[in-house]
Parts: structure tokens; sequence; C-alpha cells
């Protein structure tokens, strides 16, 4: 009997130690759920500003250091812009291209570091002429301490673009 009353304070100890952990993981699980929802939220966001054709709404989601890569571009499209502005000058004639564009969303995840999303998606845009250009898009974002877009990868198919733009020719 006397050793049980001297093990139970060194398994409260024991115990309580276990729970401050538990409770310590809990809050930094809550921690990186809401920065991951804040993020995926900018994601969708970023789609509905370029759904909207605006711009402006667009490049606020980015810092100001913030870098765009089409790592396939393949000499056909631009290979992504560095900064604001240039995301700016990338964005701004894009629009009046079109007669508007959706971007249905398939799949949207915040990594295992929270500050990265992954999406995959679909992107429908109608033509001037009345064609329907549409291709299949993998994209990761980025995102600074801020919610602000540091780095956005846009992954297409580029065959489905020269196609869908007629430059299938100059592919280089």
């Amino acid at each position: 009997m006397k050793l049980f009353a001297l093990l139970v304070p060194v398994l409260l100890i024991s115990c309580s130690g276990e729970n401050e952990k538990l409770k310590e993981l809990k809050v930094e699980t809550e921690i990186r759920m809401t920065i991951a929802e804040k993020n995926k939220h900018a994601v969708k966001a970023f789609f509905q500003a370029l759904e909207n054709e605006n711009v402006e709404a667009l490049v606020a989601l980015f810092a100001n250091d913030a870098r765009h890569i089409n790592p396939y571009a393949s000499g056909l499209f631009p290979e992504g812009a560095n900064g604001k502005e240039e995301i700016r000058n990338y964005w701004t004639p894009v629009f009046p291209n079109f007669d508007g564009m959706t971007f249905p969303i398939d799949e949207l995840y915040a990594m295992e570091d929270p500050n990265m999303v992954f999406v995959k998606y679909k992107g429908q845009i109608k033509l001037k002429n009345g064609g329907l250009y549409e291709n299949d898009y993998y994209s990761t974002f980025k995102f600074d301490n801020r919610g602000l877009i540091t780095e956005y990868v846009e992954i297409f198919n580029p065959i489905v673009a020269a196609r869908g733009f007629g430059l299938i020719d100059q592919i280089q």
C-alpha cells in the first residue's frame, strides 16, 4: 500500500506533463489549420479574381517580391513574372483577349507546411473567335506569414495550349 501511495503522485505528475504536451500540440494544430484555411481561401480568391477579370484584386493577393512561374511555357507563353508590377503586366493584357473564363477546382489541399497549397483545376476559356480553350492545370501557391502569395507555379499541358491558340507549329 505504501508503494502505491508513492507511485500515484509520480503517475499524476507524469500524466500532467503529457496533458500539457497534448494541449500544446492541439494549439499548434489549430494554428496550422487556421493558416491552411486562410491560404486555401486566398487561392479561391485568386481564381475568383481571374474569373472576374479583376487585375487589381489579383495583384493585391501577391507579396511585393512574389514570383509567378510557368515551367512549361515552351517558348510560346511568358515564363512568368517577378514582383507585383510584372505580375500586373503579365495579367493585364490577358483579359481583353477572352470572352470569359472559369477555373473549376477539382482538388485543393494545404500541404504539411500550411503556407503551401496545391490545387488541381481546369481552365475553361471562351475565345473571342467563339472557340473554347480547355486545359488541365496543377498549381502550387506559397504564402508568407501575412497570407500573401510569394510564389505561384502554373503547370499546364503546353501541347493542348498550343493547339488551343493555333500555335502548335511554333513550339520550341
